[in-house]
């Protein structure tokens, strides 16, 4: 059986480290002379309004730096970087403008030439994916010779893992992503992620693991300085070795066990050959997904604090990111609410698959798709639905105070500066060093 070889590499020293990695794993040896090269980094999500914990959320800037100078090495000088990361409002172009420059890609493009865009601001193509599934694709990834592949070290509260493959989710628009998080029987969200490879051109990828983070893929997650780097011309076996070094047996992540039957691969990593630090050395588990109570109506945060007269299931793969979003922030704003009194037996439904539940007086349907699944439904007493796509924040602070939740107005008036409010639990320790996310 031919055996894929991934880096397993502790980070130590700026350049040196990247370096070791990229060598180990043999990942540029197939990069053509003279290639065209797309970077992809992970900035899942940005905010211009405060500072926020980037560390196991975005791309280190000093990896992405890295990865420049080895191309350049190798004579490599048409690059591009590009990125459409999560937006709270779709059409805001400033503030991925804002996400490139304080991570320092002006100066990629002053010292090396690099092309840094915008993917929202460039051509998508359309390409079939097989099983009646086509997705909107960048042009300028599809278009390129060599990708490099610059994903975190996470897990996704959704597909328990967000690496490689899943980092490609960035480089489709966003209808093809709301048609990732669909209904469909066999056609869900890991089945949709898994195929994101498939158009790809030959790719590097490099699993930055300088922070790792757990319960992600945002900023509400924990992030860990794990100071690891995971390599390899392979993407599916970067992606089943980054799964095992966070604690997962690949072949019981689902999008990676389609990815592998797609390509008639095992979903272990019995073909995988790993050369560098040995995995049980440097393995260690991350949670994925946040706890909730027995019955799954409540996060057992909100449980534990004595919450009554709610109940606000958890969310599905068929919830996508921007109601995702939308969640963590009401159930903040639910839990600041809180006084101690029963709230008015209050359902929050989310998703495209949830059904009202007999016996509720108030049902909040959060987005248009859950609207369109409980317009009909005859369990419902009062509706609150709050119908856009995606929803709007003073239509959900109105619906909230409607069934009874008395939200503070500056967290839906402000929501990006909720975002500096996870900034707390990293003060005062060195270990979470802004630099890294600096180009000087």
């Amino acid at each position: 059986m031919h055996k894929h070889i991934v880096s397993i590499v502790r980070y130590e020293k700026p350049f040196e480290s990247v370096a070791k990695a990229v060598a180990l794993s043999q990942g540029l040896d197939s990069l053509p002379n003279q290639a065209k090269v797309f970077i992809k980094p992970n900035i899942v999500f940005w905010t211009k309004e405060v500072p926020f914990p980037k560390w196991g959320v975005v791309t280190t800037s000093r990896v992405v730096e890295d990865m420049v100078v080895l191309l350049k090495e190798r004579g490599i000088n048409d690059i591009t970087l590009g990125e459409g990361s999560v937006l709270l409002k779709p059409k805001d172009m400033k503030t991925p403008a804002h996400a490139f420059r304080t991570l320092g890609y002006d100066s990629l493009k002053r010292r090396y030439g690099v092309k840094c865009v915008i993917t929202f601001e460039r051509p998508f193509e359309k390409v079939d994916l097989g099983e009646s599934i086509a997705l909107n694709f960048n042009r300028d990834i599809l278009e390129s010779d060599f990708v490099v592949n610059l994903p975190v070290l996470k897990t996704h509260t959704q597909t328990m893992v967000s690496l490689g493959i899943k980092n490609l989710k960035g480089a489709i628009d966003i209808p093809s992503r709301k048609k990732c998080h669909n209904e469909v029987p066999g056609m869900d969200l890991h089945c949709m992620v898994s195929k994101l490879l498939l158009p790809m051109p030959p790719m590097f990828t490099l699993i930055d693991g300088i922070y790792s983070q757990e319960r992600g893929p945002n900023v509400d997650g924990q992030a860990r300085r794990s100071n690891l780097l995971v390599a390899s011309s392979d993407l599916l076996s970067a992606d089943k070795v980054g799964a095992k070094v966070l604690g997962f047996e690949p072949d019981n992540v689902p999008y990676l066990v389609h990815a592998a039957k797609a390509l008639k691969r095992p979903a272990d990593l019995s073909n995988v050959e790993m050369v560098g630090e040995p995995i049980e050395k440097v393995a260690s588990p991350h949670e994925w997904t946040w706890p909730y109570n027995e019955d799954g109506s409540l996060p057992m945060a909100m449980e534990n604090k004595g919450i009554k007269g709610l109940s606000y299931p958890k969310y599905d793969l068929t919830i996508c990111t921007y109601c995702v979003q939308l969640t963590k922030v009401i159930l903040m704003a639910i839990a600041r609410a809180w006084k101690g009194a029963p709230f008015e037996d209050v359902e929050i439904l989310t998703g495209k698959l949830m059904q009202a539940s007999p016996g509720k007086k108030k049902t909040f349907l959060l987005g248009k798709c859950i609207y369109e699944a409980n317009k009909n439904n005859p369990h419902i007493q009062e509706m609150i639905a709050i119908r856009g796509c995606p929803p709007s924040h003073e239509g959900i602070f109105k619906g909230l105070r409607q069934v009874g939740i008395e939200a503070a107005p500056e967290l839906f008036e402000h929501m990006d500066r909720t975002m500096g409010i996870h900034m707390k639990r990293y003060q005062g320790k060195p270990e979470f060093d802004e630099s890294f996310f600096r180009i000087d």
